[in-house]
Formats: C-alpha cells, structure tokens, sequence
C-alpha cells in the first residue's frame, strides 16, 4: 500500500507558489545581471560588427588591388605583344622592301641584257649581211672577171 502522504492540499499549493516565486526571483537576478553586462555585450557586438566590416573592407581592398595588377598586366602583356606586332610589320615591310628593290635590279639587269643581246642580234645581223654581199659582190666580180 502507498505510503501516507502527510503534505495537504495548502501545503502543496504554497509550496508550488514558493517553487515559482523562486523561480520569478532567479529570473530577476538573471535580468539584473545581464542589464548589469548588457553594455559590455553591447560594446563587445559593436567590435565583433567592427571587425567583421574591417575584414570585408580588407578583402574588398586586396580585391580591388589583384584587379588592378592583373589590369596592368593584361595592359603590359598587350603593349608588349602590339610592339612584338609593330617590330614584326617592320621586319616584314622592310624584307618586302629588300625582295623589290632586289626584283627591281634582276629586272633592269634582265632588260639590259636582252637589250644588249638585241643589239648583238642586230650587229651580227648586220655583218651577216655585210658578209653574204660582200660574198655577192665577189662572186658578180668574179663572174665579170671570168667573162672578159
């Protein structure tokens, strides 16, 4: 058989309430501390919040600084390549140059040439003709000679 309760109802209901003001005076105590600490939470959150924006505004600064070192170097790779272009449009134009001034000379030197043979044409031409009528004029005088 359960053992006599000797608590009655009043006894139970004042401890209940005992039970609870103690707990509603805990609760006091614990708010007037965290009143008493709030300012150093506070001041403690506003650090942290300082920090936390110090951090991002570092981030965004180094950020900011790799994109400009990689805009100078895009602009420094892209002037060196455009003068890499500029030396080799040089290089080639000055080749191109040397190919038709060289092609210029192998043709006047062709056009001499042929005009030189030309005229050695004519020249020997010329004695050819020179030669078979002088040839001509010897067989007529030989011919005369034979008839008187």
């Amino acid at each position: 058989m359960p053992a006599f309760n000797a608590n009655s109802f009043t006894d139970r209901m004042d401890a209940g309430a005992k039970a609870r003001a103690a707990e509603l005076e805990r609760a006091r105590k614990r708010a007037e501390e965290m009143k008493a600490t709030a300012g150093e939470r506070m001041a403690e959150r506003v650090k942290i919040a300082a920090d936390r924006e110090a951090r991002q505004a570092a981030r965004e600064a180094a950020k900011q600084a790799e994109a400009a070192r990689i805009e100078t170097e895009t602009r420094a790779e892209a002037e060196r390549i455009e003068a890499e272009e500029r030396a080799e449009a040089e290089r080639l134009d000055t080749e191109r140059r040397a190919a038709e001034e060289a092609k210029r000379l192998a043709d006047e030197e062709y056009e001499a040439a042929k005009k030189w043979l030309a005229e050695e044409e004519k020249r020997k031409l010329v004695k050819l003709l020179a030669d078979q009528k002088a040839m001509r004029d010897a067989k007529y005088a030989a011919r005369k000679q034979r008839r008187r």
